[in-house]
């Protein structure tokens, strides 16, 4: 007999969930959470996707915000974005949203992303630690499964 799992119900509860920890966070520390997502190029999936992360992120209280660059930049000006997010404090997490134009360099991309800051995991020292089962961080969708599977008894 198949199984169905109702990830609408899980999903709003671990968001409800989050909201909590943020909360308590903001009251502990007096510090925000934020999410810097970088889009570049007009890709509409990956303009959805990240709108999405925009969302999520408003209905938990964190700070969220897109830096949208041109479709012809370059990889010169893609790293600087990100070098400009590393060293900013209101930002804690990090997502690079793929897939990126041709002419950029994925892999340099995505190597230029401080590891504690990586929130897809994906950077090649986060990819090392999960291996080990040592990771700050999981893949959104892995994770995502996983954590349905666990809530309904798997």
């Amino acid at each position: 007999m198949p199984i169905i799992l109702d990830g609408k119900v899980t999903a709003a509860a671990v968001m409800d969930e989050v909201r909590l920890a943020v909360n308590k966070l903001k009251v502990s520390s007096g510090e925000t959470p934020g999410l810097a997502a970088v889009l570049v190029g007009n890709d509409p999936a990956s303009a959805v996707y990240v709108r999405n992360k925009e969302r999520a992120c408003a209905a938990v209280g964190m700070h969220a915000e897109t830096i949208r660059l041109p479709e012809l930049s370059t990889q010169d000006e893609l790293l600087s974005v990100i070098n400009r997010l590393n060293e900013d404090d209101q930002f804690h997490g990090i997502l690079v949203q793929l897939p990126l134009p041709k002419h950029i360099n994925e892999g340099m991309t995505l190597r230029a992303v401080n590891p504690g800051k990586d929130v897809d995991c994906i950077h090649p020292v986060n990819v090392g630690l999960l291996s080990q089962g040592e990771s700050c961080f999981l893949p959104a969708t892995p994770g995502g499964i996983q954590k349905l599977l666990v809530r309904n008894g798997f």
